[in-house]
């Protein structure tokens, strides 16, 4: 890391109340050790420009309410660290297509709406014991990387067939799908045939077109394709009656 004293943070702006064009608007901060690009946001608001909108909750990177495009990348701010771009120069700009609210803070609604489309929830029908429904440790490994999802919206943001897809009614997207494979693949579930009703459909897994965008984008490093490939061969054998 460079020993940085200051950094330029540039930041997308945009308020459709007001603007006819979004702009970028540059900002000095003083860096200190280990500050990241959220605590440099954190700065602009309190000491710069207080009419910077822009989402953040935990600082910890497990919310995923600070997920961004910083210097091309999809990042978490608040795991971001200043440091780790030796010139100084950050751009800062919202998840790339996806309707933006103001500046940094973009409309998550649909990407929500299609999250619970896929009932992200445990359904078990069955007597409950009296302490737990136990599950193994090896059974609980095969959920782990799908239970790291944080539901940032990097990946839903980066992919083609969104893109292409209706905003509300359209492709379910790589989250929704991790999600539902996350709960099919869960031992305590009995789910599949209610969740594959929604996702084995139209707008479901069948219009993941294998990009890979998902994978480069998440920030937590999970695979939603190969998620969502399990998810087909789950469907197939859903036809054959084979859960």
């Amino acid at each position: 890391m460079s020993a940085l004293s200051t950094a330029t943070l540039k930041v997308w702006r945009f308020d459709p109340k007001v603007d006819s064009e979004p702009y970028h608007q540059s900002y000095q901060v003083p860096v200190t050790k280990g500050m990241t690009v959220l605590q440099g946001l954190f700065y602009v608001t309190d000491r710069l420009d207080g009419s910077l909108a822009y989402r953040s909750c935990c600082r910890a990177g497990v919310c995923g309410s600070c997920a961004m495009y910083i210097n091309g990348a999809y990042r978490l701010a608040c795991e971001t660290q200043i440091g780790w771009f030796p010139d100084g120069q950050i751009t800062i700009g919202p998840l790339p297509r996806l309707r933006v609210i103001k500046d940094l803070v973009v409309d998550l609604d649909p990407f929500f709406a299609k999250y619970e489309q896929i009932k992200p929830y445990l359904i078990n029908n069955s007597q409950p014991p009296g302490k737990e429904r136990y599950q193994s440790p090896e059974d609980r490994r095969k959920l782990n990387e799908m239970i790291d999802c944080i539901l940032c919206a990097s990946c839903y943001s980066s992919c083609p067939t969104v893109w292409m897809s209706e905003e509300k009614d359209g492709y379910l997207g790589p989250a929704a799908l991790t999600k539902a494979w996350r709960f099919i693949a869960d031992s305590r579930d009995q789910g599949a045939k209610e969740r594959m009703e929604v996702i084995a459909s139209e707008n479901g897994l069948w219009r993941c077109h294998t990009a890979f965008n998902c994978v480069e984008a998440c920030p937590k490093h999970i695979n939603p394709t190969e998620a969502i490939q399990n998810l087909k061969k789950k469907a197939i054998l859903g036809k054959l009656g084979i859960w």
